[in-house]
């Protein structure tokens, strides 16, 4: 685990909503600069200005867009340390298949992060090396069943983290995702009633904010850190799948490239 360097810069996208704001405020008590970018709105801004972080606007689903926020930041602040690509959206689980809607999803909460970790790499090779932490979900190891969208995009970018972190060790970048069950932001408004009328304990954002810390400072790449009350932050350890035999029967052993990440 590595420490904190006080005036490090750290990127959160969707840095205004709940977990947003949660992380700003641990950061910023560690010395951290922070710049959030979020849609543009009067709230956004004044949620940043009470925060101690400047604030960017930003469509994570732009790609250009991600692009100029980095380039802002280093721009403003001479380096980027940490991205912290957070921003996500879940859809209305009313249908049991609603393409439109899950296709917004996915753009948002997979093609959102693919797009934030195009656009800080190269801004982490020039600070040296630094990190990419993803707010994946819990929906993203054990699907919803109202949620496909969430689901698919979730998944996806727990898998985009554990196929990228490999390529990115010899940089000295490391990418890991936080997976969260139920949190206490927007995306559970729908369900506080039922959470409440089965006593179904709920992550405060506080409790998700330590863990995406924590993923920075263990700094261990492709790591996926379940997240539940009662818990805390555990390394998911994934399953292994059978592997292929050669001719004579030994179990075949990939290329180094094409191995994925250790279990953790």
């Amino acid at each position: 685990m590595t420490a904190i360097t006080p005036g490090s810069v750290a990127l959160i996208t969707g840095g205004t909503g709940g977990l947003g704001r949660a992380l700003a405020a641990l950061l910023r008590r560690q010395g951290v600069t922070v710049v959030l970018a979020d849609l543009d709105s009067l709230r956004a801004r004044q949620t940043a200005a009470d925060l101690g972080a400047a604030f960017l606007p930003l469509d994570v689903t732009d790609r250009a867009a991600n692009a100029a926020v980095v380039a802002q930041v280093e721009a403003d602040h001479g380096r980027l340390d940490v991205a912290f690509l957070n921003a996500g959206i879940a859809g209305s689980g009313q249908q049991a298949l609603d393409v439109d809607e899950l296709l917004h999803v996915v753009d948002v909460d997979l093609f959102g992060v693919v797009y934030g970790a195009e656009a800080a790499l190269p801004a982490l090779r020039r600070a040296g090396g630094g990190s990419i932490v993803v707010t994946a979900s819990l929906a993203g190891l054990a699907p919803h069943a109202t949620e496909p969208g969430y689901s698919i995009a979730k998944a996806g970018a727990i898998a985009f983290v554990r196929s990228l972190a490999p390529r990115l060790v010899d940089d000295g970048i490391t990418v890991s995702a936080v997976c969260p069950g139920f949190a206490d932001t927007a995306i559970i408004d729908p369900l506080r009633e039922a959470f409440a009328a089965v006593d179904f304990p709920v992550l405060s954002a506080d409790e998700v904010a330590q863990a995406l810390l924590g993923a920075w400072t263990a700094r261990q790449p492709g790591a996926a850190y379940v997240v539940q009350p009662g818990v805390g932050a555990v390394p998911f350890r994934f399953p292994g799948v059978p592997s292929a035999k050669t001719a004579d029967g030994r179990t075949a052993t990939l290329p180094g490239r094409l191995r994925p990440p250790a279990r953790s």
